[in-house]
């Protein structure tokens, strides 16, 4: 009864649950997800119920990890975590970034940290949450501090049980426990010492040039050139298997057998072999679906004859009847694709096609892998004529909240689609003919060929599962490439650690910012990313709410323009003379900028980059392909960047342009350049060569020019 009035008076309270309460209240619960819902009383709670996002990882909270003696106290608060809503009053104090519901994930990271200080209060020989007073809280703050968390860190743990004691509150039977002092006195005095880094919200690490180039052309490879020849071979070695399940034993089954083997094992002939777990057997599937002959019947043989010693001192492989269309270098890439290989490159397709996807697009990984079949669809002819835009419709799910504040773990359609250049739109055909129609493009189910028809996850392949497999793509490529004689085609480990899904968005705006002329013959599409990105319209990324894409690549410019600036000081500096009709404006711009020291990228930075950024005339950016520096002033450019673009677009740089610099350094460059292409010219055909020795004069020529009228820092100012 009197839980009932209190909450009829306070609507923020929550009634006690019996040990037959649902984990998750109905109401938290979307119509769509089908998880099962936890019982209180139960050992072991999921929050499935909750997560809607399908990419996301299935969370559960063990209640062996919370110490027995306060087990119960701690159930009633986390059940009020799980359901409750915290006061709008209280999320006033916070300010505009704190909320009423948090994500599943959220709520780990929140009882993750009470069941630590729970085990802590255990030790101290407490063992109810009430006599957790400002004593404890202030010499278990201390610990927590000084186990070498960061400021950023321990404001957020520390922030978790400012929210224990809030949700405390929010049970009909609370357990009592105090506020933490920080709510009264500051929190300043209970975080470690400011050191600078703190702000840091983007350290990830882009990959590395000689990292990316190879990966890229493999999983290009794979998309336009071996995946026909992959599903045609999945497709056949899935029929051969339905043949061999199906198999009847019969003696007409057992005769024919016999005629397949014995003549192979008394001929001294290599017998069909597949690799299972690491090791050569006898390929009974393919054999069976060769034979009509059953498991049983083909056992028995094995046995008799010893088959399986033969197998390991004569192994042949088991080729699939399918064509073989792609090629590498100029060569077929498989005389044939055999039978338990297709199972293997059928897992490196889909995760090639995800690798493209996940870098040409700059999409976060949880919205590729909230990607459906059919989010592509061909456009529409213009009015004019002219073939429109491949756009992706997907979800995004940073920081969306319901009307109420709440997190929403299924997200929400983007307001302003994707643009998909070609390699993209490829890979999502590739996936499409994976899965079936409507269907998750990485769905875990249909992506899990290792098991075809077993037990089948849910939703789409995880981050984790999808950073092994990127892993497993890089041993596979480095295999075929060592075994096909290609060693610039190696991709080699990279200097930040594990390649992983998060990185690749970082990357692509470092690679559109820092390398106009693109590793793998994408410069065009870079620069039409690079222009879309800049338009800043409607049709592109940059009108996203939220920081989209743009953002990113604004810092990753400002970087760019940063380090360049500083290197030309310091050319400069050591006496280099400077040419171009923009040096005064170089000179200028290089003293203005500033320098950056590492690659962590504060939180306010964003904003900082685009002011930046928007400084027309007195911006510099590197062009290695055209040996130059751009002082970048809209209304000079010759490389036509669009209205607002506040960069050029440098894999169209155009002779005589306005904004043209260069440094003695260049004009090295220019000759060293000259050389090599004239080393080509000396091995070409007559009408090439004389293309090249062109090429090279007017090289030479480009250099000579700014060797005449170049002059130093100090005639220039």
């Amino acid at each position: 009864m009197t839980s009932a009035l209190a909450h009829e008076a306070d609507p923020y309270i929550l009634p006690t649950p019996t040990p037959d309460s649902s984990v998750v209240l109905s109401q938290w619960i979307n119509p769509g997800n089908t998880h099962l819902n936890s019982r209180y009383r139960d050992a072991v709670w999921s929050l499935a119920p909750l997560i809607d996002n399908p990419g996301a990882t299935l969370i559960s909270i063990h209640w062996k990890n919370c110490p027995a003696p306060l087990r119960d106290e701690m159930k009633l608060v986390v059940w009020s975590l799980i359901n409750g809503e915290r006061r709008p009053t209280f999320l006033r104090t916070k300010g505009l970034s704190a909320r009423g519901r948090g994500s599943a994930s959220t709520m780990m990271q929140k009882y993750c940290e009470w069941f630590r200080l729970a085990r802590w209060l255990h030790q101290q020989g407490i063992t109810r949450l009430v006599d957790c007073t400002k004593d404890q809280w202030q010499a278990y703050a201390a610990e927590r501090r000084d186990e070498g968390i960061s400021r950023v860190h321990a404001e957020m743990v520390f922030g978790y049980f400012t929210d224990l004691w809030v949700y405390d509150q929010l049970s009909a039977r609370p357990a009592g426990i105090s506020c933490p002092p920080w709510e009264s006195e500051g929190m300043d005095d209970y975080l470690p010492a400011a050191d600078g880094t703190d702000n840091a919200e983007n350290s990830t690490e882009p990959l590395d040039p000689q990292v990316l180039g190879p990966l890229l052309i493999w999983a290009l490879r794979f998309v336009n050139d071996f995946a026909d020849d992959i599903l045609a071979a999945w497709a056949e070695q899935r029929r051969l298997m339905d043949v061999a399940a199906s198999s009847i034993a019969t003696p007409a089954s057992r005769t024919t057998l016999k005629e397949y083997l014995l003549p192979l094992i008394d001929s001294g002939a290599p017998l069909p072999a597949a690799h299972v777990k690491g090791r050569l057997y006898l390929a009974r599937d393919y054999v069976a679906a060769h034979t009509g002959a059953t498991h049983a019947q083909i056992e028995r043989l094995v046995k008799l004859h010893n088959i399986q010693n033969l197998v390991l001192e004569r192994p042949a492989p088991c080729p699939l009847n399918v064509p073989v269309t792609g090629q590498i270098e100029g060569r077929p890439w498989r005389e044939h694709i055999a039978f338990s290989e297709a199972t293997t490159l059928m897992q490196q397709l889909g995760t090639a096609a995800a690798i493209v996807i996940v870098y040409l697009t700059g999409m976060r990984p949880q919205e590729v892998q909230a990607l459906r079949s059919g989010c592509c669809p061909d456009p529409e002819p213009t009015t004019d004529g002219t073939e429109g835009r491949h756009l992706i419709r997907t979800y995004h799910f940073k920081n969306v909240l319901d009307d109420n504040g709440n997190h929403t773990s299924a997200g929400e359609i983007r307001e302003v689609p994707w643009v998909a250049i070609a390699p993209v739109v490829r890979a999502i055909r590739v996936l499409e003919r994976m899965v079936p129609e409507d269907e998750l493009l990485l769905s875990a189910a249909h992506h899990d060929v290792h098991r075809p028809g077993g037990k089948q996850s849910q939703g789409a392949m995880r981050r984790a599962s999808l950073n092994r497999r990127i892993e497993a793509f890089v041993t596979w490529v480095n295999r075929e490439a060592e075994a096909r004689g290609l060693p610039d085609q190696l991709i080699p480990e990279d200097p930040f650690g594990a390649i992983g899904m998060s990185r690749f968005r970082r990357t692509l705006a470092w690679h559109v910012a820092r390398r106009p002329g693109g590793l793998a013959a994408l410069a065009i599409q870079y620069g039409h990313m690079r222009t879309v990105l800049d338009t800043r319209t409607s049709s592109g990324y940059a009108s996203r709410s939220r920081r989209g894409l743009h953002s990113v690549l604004d810092v990753e410019t400002a970087l760019a323009a940063a380090d360049t600036a500083a290197r030309f000081r310091d050319r400069t500096a050591a006496g280099e003379k400077i040419s171009g009709p923009a040096a005064r404006r170089a000179v200028t711009a290089a003293g203005q900028a500033p320098r950056f020291e590492g690659r962590l990228v504060p939180k306010t930075f964003a904003k900082k980059a685009t002011a930046f950024l928007a400084r027309d005339g007195i911006v510099l950016y590197d062009n290695p392909d055209a040996f130059l520096i751009c002082a970048f002033k809209h209304d000079n450019a010759l490389c036509e960047p669009e209205p607002g673009a506040t960069a050029p677009r440098q894999y169209a740089c155009t002779s005589g342009c306005g904004n043209t610099v260069r440094t003695d350094t260049h004009a090295r460059q220019l000759r060293a350049r000259a050389d090599e292409i004239d080393q080509l010219a000396d091995r070409a055909p007559g009408p090439i060569a004389r293309k090249l020795q062109a090429n090279a004069a007017r090289l030479r020529e480009t250099a000579a020019t700014h060797d005449a009228t170049a002059q130093t820092i100090e005639a220039l100012t």
